[in-house]
């Protein structure tokens, strides 16, 4: 079959150190290619050389049979070939229409024009999304999708899609899957980079995966299942570590209460709910977007104001707490991790090193007020160890990791300050499978050691997994509780429906 796109021998190096290795790769034409690997694996690098956005330190591009030098994103675009990002490239100023025909200055400045063009254009997308919205107010889901309608708009002959579906609801992937049939029935070639590996079996006609930025193995889907994926991304199976059989684990007994939550309300978001967190026990939160499990959780952290008039109560270790801001609730001893690292879990052109440090620093764990080298390297050290962050080194800057050892980035710099009470919110999401054991590795330890242990998860194998107890919420609410070896996946979405 003839290529349309093929990368031949290429090398990108960072600061002398390979991301991508001597990797060849072809794209035939209408296909759609899932490309797999770890966080750290060099897939999103490989395709951004596709896409102009990083250059080959050596290597060749051949686009249609001719080798291309790509200057830039908008050289590639001008050949065809567009990229939808993990993480938004969108402007947030700017409406969701004028983001969708930005390079269009002649539609562009006709505001009527452009919103009926837009609202028409979304429509045949089956994306429900108002063109007339600024993208700043759109949820992470609604802005992929805005993202995924620009590369339709501009007939790109190549879309390169990197985690599409990360922040995207069950809904709303099936409308995805739908286009990307589409978009193949027009001829269209895709690439498609996702964690989820089911969903390259579903949809993929070929799979490439990929290690240590080396090529492992390209083959048709039908010669691939999930355990055969693992082996060739990790070099191991991960059955026994990743969603095996909860109902045969031990679950661990209630310690001290560390967390009550009496009627807490906030706004329509979260109304009159109850539920409490016990030392030494992983407490599972289940519920749609939507649901409020991620609002109550901040406002726990004092990220987030509950209502001043009957807003309820919160007791940290029996003692009636109200954190209008997050720093108190560090002190107490109260960690929320963010669902969305890139905007709340760290500082982007910060070094992993001054990150850690700076959440040493909010907890009051280093000696001083001043930063002594030695004693934020010492620390950074510790947890890039203990956590298996893959970088070039401690003062490589968050921003150039991959998305798994900046997640695990954010992990470390809540660790550091020696919680009593954490809340993962999402602590996977878009986490390669060898990650995700070792972030649940960490999960596990945590609770053993006897701290609490709260993780809001929209993945039901995953709460199933970890739990010891599982709340589910619906509608602001806490509306169930399940033991977690006696719960099953029917059970905790209808609670969550129903």
């Amino acid at each position: 079959m003839n290529a349309i796109v093929e990368l031949r021998n290429a090398t990108k190096e960072y600061r002398g150190v390979p991301a991508v290795q001597d990797v060849s790769f072809a794209l035939h034409r209408g296909e759609v290619h899932a490309l797999l690997g770890e966080n750290g694996a060099g897939k999103s690098t490989l395709t951004k050389m596709i896409a102009g956005v990083v250059h080959p330190t050596s290597g060749e591009l051949w686009v249609d049979g001719q080798k291309v030098e790509l200057g830039s994103p908008s050289d590639a675009l001008g050949r065809g070939i567009a990229m939808v990002y993990q993480e938004t490239s969108l402007v947030p100023s700017l409406t969701v229409a004028q983001n969708i025909y930005l390079t269009d200055d002649k539609l562009f400045h006709r505001l009527r024009g452009i919103y009926i063009a837009g609202q028409q254009f979304l429509q045949s997308l089956n994306f429900h999304v108002d063109p007339t919205a600024m993208v700043a107010t759109l949820g992470a889901g609604q802005k992929q999708m805005v993202e995924i309608a620009r590369a339709v708009h501009h007939n790109a002959q190549v879309i390169i899609f990197d985690e599409p579906t990360a922040t995207l609801t069950p809904e709303e992937k099936h409308q995805f899957f739908s286009l990307v049939s589409r978009l193949k029935q027009r001829g269209v070639s895709i690439i498609f980079i996702s964690h989820a590996l089911e969903e390259a079996l579903q949809i993929a006609d070929r799979i490439t995966v990929m290690r240590d930025g080396q090529h492992v193995v390209t083959d048709a889907t039908s010669a691939f299942d999930r355990e055969k994926i693992v082996r060739a991304m990790v070099g191991r199976t991960l059955s026994g570590e990743l969603y095996g059989s909860h109902t045969d684990r031990q679950v661990r007994g209630a310690g001290e209460k560390v967390l009550s939550v009496q009627n807490l309300s906030m706004g329509n978001m979260v109304r009159n709910t109850s539920f409490s967190v016990f030392a030494g026990q992983i407490t599972g939160v289940f519920g749609l977007i939507g649901s409020g499990r991620t609002e109550a959780a901040k406002v726990v952290a004092g990220v987030l104001k509950r209502d001043f008039f009957h807003g309820g109560q919160v007791r940290l270790n029996g003692r009636p707490v109200r954190y209008r801001v997050p720093r108190p609730a560090v002190r107490d001893g109260i960690i929320y991790v963010t669902e969305d690292r890139k905007i709340e879990g760290f500082f982007e052109t910060m070094s992993i090193a001054e990150n850690i440090h700076l959440g040493a620093m909010a907890a009051g764990r280093t000696k001083s007020t001043t930063v002594s080298m030695k004693e934020m390297r010492a620390i950074a050290k510790e947890w890039i160890d203990a956590l298996n962050v893959k970088a070039i080194n401690a003062d490589a800057r968050v921003i150039e990791l991959s998305g798994g050892n900046q997640q695990k980035v954010v992990v470390a710099k809540a660790l550091v300050q020696k919680p009593k009470l954490v809340i993962f919110d999402e602590p996977t999401r878009g986490v390669d499978v060898g990650a995700i054991a070792e972030i649940h590795h960490l999960i596990n330890r945590l609770a053993d050691e006897g701290i609490a242990v709260m993780v809001i998860s929209s993945y039901l194998p995953e709460i199933l997994q970890l739990s010891d107890r599982i709340l589910v919420c619906r509608q602001g609410r806490i509306v169930e509780e399940f033991e977690g070896h006696r719960a099953d996946e029917e059970t905790i979405m209808y609670a969550a429906v129903h």
